[in-house]
């Protein structure tokens, strides 16, 4: 029994063992060091932690389970109810950020599809809110770490950082719609068995919004992170600390070991030689093929150092983030939600992967017929 449960723990915990496998090897070519430190995006660990805390707090008080019923009062098909799940993901992510908006809107599309009898729509769900997240997030600086990172450092004006992206948003956007209304018009409803859900506990409630309110302002740089983590812990170990409990401290862990890997990368002399000698004139294949391994935000910060066409750059990491499951690390929360549900990853990491290679062909034949 014993053996059983361990196997299902390391089942359960694939990405982070294999995130941990890949910086233990890469600690063999660059030896751990101050260095190391410098990997790790401790802010985005901060908000990472404080925006799954607030949303565990949200879930436990079973705010997310109302906001479910009301859209299913409000969308009364299949379709309906999955279009305003991925649209919300794809606009929203432009201002609260592709990681910011899977923590939030995930959860709830879970609860809202289980509630409508339409569990089997999960993983398709999911999928397309996650491609939908990690490509509205591009037309916007804010939108994602890299876009942030590259709007910066070139000093891009607004005008050229729209024009360069919105044609490749407007094809995602229509893909992303045509997909929906491919996934049925069956009616969708509650469940008869409709609970009677008590009122949310509206000292808690008040609470977590407030906290919300602080993390979205860190976001945006408003409040320090580390006043925002302090605020966040404090409230919590004082008012609900069992919240604590549901927090997915692997996600965590797992971030901070590919920052590890990918960081170590980086500083092999060898790679880092031949992306200076192939990136010349192929930003976007590269910007592309970088992004498979490093994921797109390092993969933006190394290949600055080696070309100055950042409109070719930002389309290539931009349009990075599609395909395996590190291409955009904000696509690791969805994984781990649906893990966490107790769906087949298999099965998700199939139809994840194939309808990302399909969004992404589109966009690279739209980046063809541009050039």
């Amino acid at each position: 029994m014993k053996m059983k449960s361990l196997f299902h723990k390391i089942k359960s915990e694939g990405v982070m063992l294999i995130s941990l496998t890949l910086a233990t090897l890469s600690m063999f070519f660059v030896h751990p060091g101050k260095g190391y430190v410098e990997y790790i995006d401790f802010r985005t660990l901060a908000l990472l932690f404080c925006l799954m805390t607030v949303m565990a707090g949200f879930n436990q008080l079973g705010l997310f389970r109302l906001l479910a019923r009301k859209l299913l009062e409000g969308a009364k098909t299949v379709r309906g109810v999955i279009l305003t799940l991925v649209l919300l993901c794809f606009f929203c992510s432009m201002v609260i950020t592709n990681d910011v908006a899977l923590i939030t809107f995930v959860p709830l599309s879970i609860i809202t599809l289980n509630l409508a009898g339409l569990r089997e729509k999960i993983i398709f769900t999911v999928t397309l809110e996650t491609i939908a997240a990690n490509l509205g997030s591009m037309l916007t600086p804010i939108g994602n770490p890299q876009n942030l990172f590259l709007f910066s450092a070139y000093d891009m004006s607004m005008e050229d950082f729209v024009q360069t992206l919105f044609p490749f948003g407007l094809i995602s956007l229509l893909l992303l719609i045509l997909f929906v209304i491919l996934s049925g018009k069956e009616s969708a409803s509650a469940d008869a068995e409709a609970d009677e859900t008590s009122a949310p506990d509206r000292r808690l409630s008040s609470l977590y919004t407030i906290l919300f309110v602080c993390a979205l302002l860190s976001v945006f740089k408003v409040l320090d992170t580390r006043l925002l983590l302090v605020c966040v812990l404090l409230s919590v170990l004082i008012f609900d600390r069992k919240t604590l409990k549901y927090v997915d401290y692997s996600l965590l862990l797992t971030f901070t070991f590919l920052f590890i890997f990918i960081g170590n990368l980086g500083n092999i002399p060898g790679i880092s030689r031949w992306l200076e000698q192939v990136i010349q004139g192929n930003e976007v294949l590269v910007g592309i093929l970088a992004s498979q391994v490093f994921s797109n935000v390092p993969a933006a910060i190394l290949l600055s150092k080696f070309t100055n066409q950042v409109t070719s750059l930002l389309i290539g990491v931009n349009l990075g983030g599609l395909g395996t499951l590190i291409a955009s690390m904000a696509s690791l929360i969805s994984f781990k939600f649906v893990q966490k549900e107790g769906l087949k990853t298999g099965r998700y990491m199939g139809i994840f992967t194939a309808m990302n290679l399909l969004f992404l062909a589109a966009n690279c034949g739209l980046y063809w017929i541009l050039t």
